[in-house]
């Protein structure tokens, strides 16, 4: 039998991130994910409102199930969130290079108000001016923003199927960008990868042609420079791609094998996809 496919895809579970500088964690099931990032979500907002006064956290949507959660903790709590600022990492951007609207089905902006702003006490709620994501209209107000709060605290995000973070996407072999050149990227527009259009056409019915694309990203400059990345995955077609972050080569084509880089990195998992990929055909 032809087994020559990458030695990492044989990672063992309970070997998953051995010998690397990631913390990898084993958290249960799919609900068991997103209690653990509601859970560390509100422990690092309220750990920043008491050291300093104040948290800034770049949000992903996707993973997507925590957030009413955190919603409900920060309300049961009566946890200000006043001073802590969230930047959401990525949006759709349409044909013409402006963001969608809010109200577009696969708005991530709309998606964060409907899940978490709007199920949170009025009285709690983060201020509009906190509410923050990259425009490409003001390509370096992220940037500055970031820059006026002394950094972020932590970066939560998930991992697309090429390892992408955020929506910094793997470049093009033509582009032959050194691992250094890679790392610096800042917020910008990008043309989408196939891979990451297919994959997300899942949530339309597999219509393609309905997702956007382009989009534009929070940087690789901006993740890095977090204080702490915190990253889940909880698909099952993680499970190859996990292995590739932490056991793969250190790549812009994996840009999720830079969490290796990080002082404070975790990357927590269902058990699922914690468990070596089943490959056959079913």
């Amino acid at each position: 039998m032809n087994t020559s496919w990458p030695e990492y895809l044989r990672v063992a579970a309970d070997q998953l991130g051995e010998g690397q500088p990631v913390r990898v964690r084993v958290v249960g099931g799919f609900d068991d994910v997103a209690r653990d990032m509601a859970e560390v979500m509100f422990a690092e907002i309220e750990s920043g409102l008491a050291v300093r006064g104040q948290t800034t956290l770049i949000v992903p949507v996707g993973p997507v199930d925590q957030y009413p959660l955190l919603a409900n903790m920060i309300n049961e709590r009566c946890l200000s969130l006043s001073n802590v600022m969230f930047i959401a990492m990525d949006e759709y951007l349409d044909d013409d290079g402006t963001l969608v609207d809010i109200d577009h089905p696969l708005s991530f902006r709309g998606f964060l108000q409907r899940s978490f702003y709007d199920k949170l006490d009025p009285q709690l709620a983060p201020p509009a001016e906190l509410r923050q994501g990259p425009d490409p209209q003001r390509l370096g107000d992220i940037e500055q923003l970031i820059d006026q709060r002394g950094g972020v605290d932590v970066c939560f995000g998930g991992i697309g199927i090429n390892g992408h973070i955020a929506f910094n996407e793997p470049p093009p072999a033509a582009d032959n960008l050194s691992i250094e050149a890679f790392a610096e990227l800042p917020t910008r527009a990008i043309e989408l990868d196939c891979a990451t259009r297919t994959i997300n056409s899942v949530t339309v019915g597999g219509e393609l042609s309905i997702v956007p694309q382009r989009a534009i990203t929070i940087g690789m400059r901006e993740i890095l420079a977090s204080r702490k990345l915190r990253f889940y995955c909880n698909r099952p077609w993680q499970a190859a791609v996990v292995r590739r972050v932490l056991h793969g080569p250190l790549t812009p084509q994996c840009p999720a094998s830079y969490l290796r880089t990080h002082a404070d990195a975790w990357l927590s998992v269902t058990s699922f996809v914690a468990e070596p990929p089943d490959i056959r055909l079913r």
